[in-house]
């Protein structure tokens, strides 16, 4: 497949980049590719397993081991590690800090750099891939590239409703911590910073809808 139809979406946690790409990816029947929640797996599979985050080698071990599968036939698509789905268990705060954490990790980064391009041969008409790195990193090349924000105050409110929806019980105020403390960390990292790509259109979505933004993006793919 072709860098041509591929269309990366960037941002920080709270920015709403999931669900726009889920939607966008659907409206123009491309693949959707969930970056973040990859790395979401790996933490997950590392914590169960015991192994350190400072421990590179064998973190490069369970990335080299590990089977994820996309789930495409469910809104939203679910992730599978082996046969188990950790769709619901990846969505929490801890694996939040702790996935930034091991995206640290050069071995790992580079394990999941290749899949991520490997999973995009594997498409028929194109893909929408979103994380921290995929218009900068793992598709540099690409024929769109967007990066998503908001105000922390309003991806604060946008991950509480998510979390509460889901069940969780949390105080706003620990959210805002949390996403202080993700954005610190996705920013100042000495591999793969988030960042906007030099060519990238960026869209501060404070104060709009979802729909409003995936017509924001459809929009500038039909006209450049």
């Amino acid at each position: 497949m072709s860098v041509v139809n591929v269309i990366t979406i960037d941002g920080p946690a709270g920015s709403g980049k999931s669900t726009i790409s889920r939607l966008l990816a659907a409206r123009m029947d491309y693949a959707y590719l969930n970056t973040g929640a990859m790395y979401r797996a790996i933490a997950l599979a590392a914590k169960r397993g015991g192994i350190s985050l400072d421990n590179r080698m064998a973190l490069m071990h369970l990335c080299e081991n590990i089977h994820l599968r996309f789930v495409a036939d469910q809104d939203p698509p679910g992730l599978l590690m082996g046969n188990e789905d950790i769709s619901e268990e990846i969505r929490n705060p801890e694996m939040d800090m702790l996935s930034s954490t091991v995206s640290t990790v050069k071995e790992v980064r580079e394990a999941m750099c290749n899949l991520q391009r490997k999973m995009s041969r594997h498409v028929n008409k194109g893909l929408v891939a979103e994380g921290r790195d995929m218009g900068t990193v793992v598709f540099p090349d690409a024929g769109f590239k967007f990066l998503l924000t908001a105000s922390l105050e309003e991806r604060t409110s946008r991950r509480h409703l998510e979390l509460l929806t889901r069940g969780k019980t949390i105080e706003k105020t620990a959210v805002m911590d949390s996403l202080k403390k993700r954005d610190n960390q996705d920013e100042n990292r000495a591999l793969a910073p988030l960042r906007p790509a030099p060519d990238a259109f960026i869209l501060d979505s404070t104060g709009m809808g979802i729909e409003e933004v995936v017509q924001w993006l459809m929009n500038h793919t039909a006209s450049s």
